[in-house]
């Protein structure tokens, strides 16, 4: 399944895990509440929820009752974990069978990078 095809709330998780990743959400720091962020991303604030929902059963954000949700501490390492597995399960069989039927050299395409 590409991103595309995925389920809005999980191309919207994929959004935030990126942020969490890249530590523009850092540990301890307090997520976009749910409204804030469906208006930024033009989404519906129930399919956020859904969204936001996940990192909570994924232990990746601590909640505060009436106050917001937080970046959990190990977060940013749990979810590169993830995001390294699923690359590698998901997204390099598709990349590395395209590589090949187009005859590039992983040697020459690594030393141009």
């Amino acid at each position: 399944m590409t991103r595309e095809s995925r389920p809005v709330y999980l191309r919207l998780r994929d959004i935030v895990a990126a942020a969490i990743i890249e530590g523009r959400y850092r540990e301890g720091e307090m997520l976009p509440s749910v409204r804030a962020f469906a208006a930024e991303q033009g989404a519906n604030p129930l399919t956020v929820a859904k969204a936001y929902q996940q990192f909570q059963t994924d232990g990746l954000v601590e909640v505060q009752r009436g106050v917001g949700m937080y970046v959990a501490p190990g977060a940013a390492d749990k979810l590169r974990r993830t995001e390294r597995q699923r690359f590698v399960d998901e997204e390099w069989p598709t990349i590395r069978a395209r590589i090949d039927r187009l005859g590039i050299d992983l040697d020459d395409l690594l030393a141009r990078t």
